[in-house]
């Protein structure tokens, strides 16, 4: 489909997995172990999404990956919240990475729209 390191919402997802790793070699303690993996595997999974995805050979594919990739972000947002209300993050910790989880989350259904109405398009245009 295309180049994914021309997405500005890839860009975004990468630096916030980064941040998201960052932050999480921070906690500390076994108990908090499975909550240490699944805020990094949710995270990681957006930009990976998003990289299969423009790896796919149709819109319909390529929009599938997104549909991932932005269920991975409204994930991630969970695992930050229940972080935060636990103590095992700060509440600058959570601040600092739910708004831009939030923020790829909507550009990436901003981009679904794109590549469905892209299809509609085509379809139009293949039966008119």
């Amino acid at each position: 489909m295309s180049d994914f390191r021309k997405l500005l919402v890839w860009r975004k997802a990468h630096v916030l997995a980064i941040r998201v790793h960052k932050m999480t070699n921070g906690i500390r303690g076994q108990q908090n172990a499975a909550l240490r993996g699944q805020l990094n595997r949710s995270a990681m999974s957006i930009p990976a999404n998003i990289v299969e995805g423009s790896g796919q050979e149709s819109r319909r594919e390529f929009g599938r990956f997104l549909s991932y990739a932005a269920n991975s972000a409204t994930e991630l947002e969970w695992h930050l919240m229940v972080a935060r209300d636990t103590g095992v993050i700060n509440l600058n910790d959570y601040s600092a990475h739910v708004g831009p989880t939030v923020e790829v989350r909507k550009m990436l259904h901003g981009l679904m729209k794109r590549v469905t109405l892209s299809m509609s398009d085509r379809s139009r245009t293949e039966r008119g």
